[in-house]
Parts: C-alpha cells; structure tokens; sequence
C-alpha cells in the first residue's frame, strides 16, 4: 500500500522539510501498534488529525466569512459542515490518491480498511495538520494554497440553500472512483394523482445499492442516496 512519500509531495505540491511528518500523517494506529512500541500512539496519525481538524475548521470558517459576507451565522455553519463532513474529506483525500500511501496494519488492510472514509477522512486531517508544522510560520499559508481548492470545489457544487442533499454527498463520494454510473429506477408508483407514493431503487453499474419511497420521485430518489450513503459508510 505504501509507495514512495515524493510522489505525494508532487501531488500536494509541497516539499517537507521534515520528511517524517509526511509519513506519520499516512500511519494509522493499527500500523504504528505493530510495531509493539510504547509509545506507538506517538508515531501514528491521531495527534496530527486532532491538530489537522483545528486547521480545517479555522481556514474554512475565513474562506467561508469572506466568501459569503451577508451570509448569517447558520448559514455559514451548514455550508461549512457540508465542505468538512467525512463524505468531502474523504474525496479530498482520494483526489490526491492519499489511499496509495497509507501505512495501515494487517489486520486493517485485510479487512478494507484503505476504503473506508472515515480513514481517509482523518489521514487527510492529519496531512493538513503535517503541512502546518513543517511549513513553520508559514503554515497556515501553505495549508491554505493546499486547501482551498478542495472547499472552493464542494462549495461550488452546493445546492441553493447551503447544504448538502443526499443525491449530492453520494455523486461527491463516488467521484472518488472515477467516473460512475448511477441509475435511479422508479419501480413501484401508486396512488390518485393528489397522493402518490412512489418507490425508487438505486443502481450503481446494475448493481443495487440504495431503496427509498416517497410522495415524490425526487424525495424517493433522496431517500435512496441516503440509503447508499449509509451501505458506504459515509456520514455527510
């Protein structure tokens, strides 16, 4: 799983100083644990997330402040949940292919843990967090170059309103594979014209993956991406 961190570098477009705040950003504790080091929570990527997610939530909350200055406090804190939730972060980090890198134990690896997005999510967090300490007193700047276009990107893509509909988490998260094709099949409708009740399954390449119902094509179609989302794991 683990390549050469250089070409992670190129991707970021960053070159640390410190070569090994690259590589405890991509540990996993399930990795640093075999190492059967005492102080294993140290060589692992949990201290950088919780640093990296202080750093995410400060440099979105000023793009987003700048971005949207009559925008009221609620709306700035959807937006901002919509561009940070696990969902984004981890399509973040498989923009980048942050999954090629990941030092993840056996047990993990085996399991498929280098496609789970919470993972990805909290190596991306940890990224951030090594950018910040190896560019010294310009770290925010650095992370911010880095950063930006990724939220520029999801908040663009919003729907009126600022948050984030299940249709639209789903689409984000399966960008992270590449294109895909995704067919929402109505497969029951019934009911008088004033109270219809549909039901809509979700298919991914023929395969299916999400089931929603609803007075409403599109509300069933909803509900069937919210139901995929949680056969991915994804929280968004």
């Amino acid at each position: 799983m683990f390549t050469d961190t250089l070409q992670l570098q190129e991707k970021i477009g960053y070159r640390f100083r410190d070569p090994d705040l690259l590589l405890r950003a991509v540990t996993h504790s399930s990795y640093a644990n075999e190492t059967g080091a005492k102080n294993h929570h140290l060589l692992c990527n949990e201290r950088l997330e919780f640093l990296g997610d202080a750093v995410l939530s400060v440099l979105t909350g000023e793009y987003l402040y700048n971005r949207f200055p009559n925008g009221t406090e609620g709306d700035l804190t959807r937006i901002r949940a919509a561009a940070v939730c696990e969902g984004a972060l981890a399509s973040y980090a498989e923009k980048i292919g942050l999954r090629e890198y990941l030092r993840l134990g056996r047990g993990v690896l085996n399991s498929g843990g280098a496609n789970n997005p919470a993972l990805l999510a909290d190596a991306f967090e940890a990224l951030l967090a090594a950018i910040y300490l190896d560019a010294g007193a310009d770290g925010l700047n650095r992370v911010r170059e880095f950063l930006l276009p990724f939220i520029k990107w999801t908040v663009d893509t919003l729907p009126p309103g600022g948050g984030t509909d299940p249709k639209t988490a789903l689409l984000r998260f399966l960008q992270m594979d590449g294109p895909q094709r995704l067919e929402y099949r109505v497969v029951s409708e019934t009911g008088p014209d004033h109270d219809k009740h549909f039901e809509v399954e979700l298919y991914l390449d023929s395969n299916r993956i999400g089931r929603g119902s609803g007075s409403s094509k599109r509300s069933a179609e909803q509900r069937a991406a919210a139901d995929a989302l949680k056969l991915f794991g994804v929280e968004c």
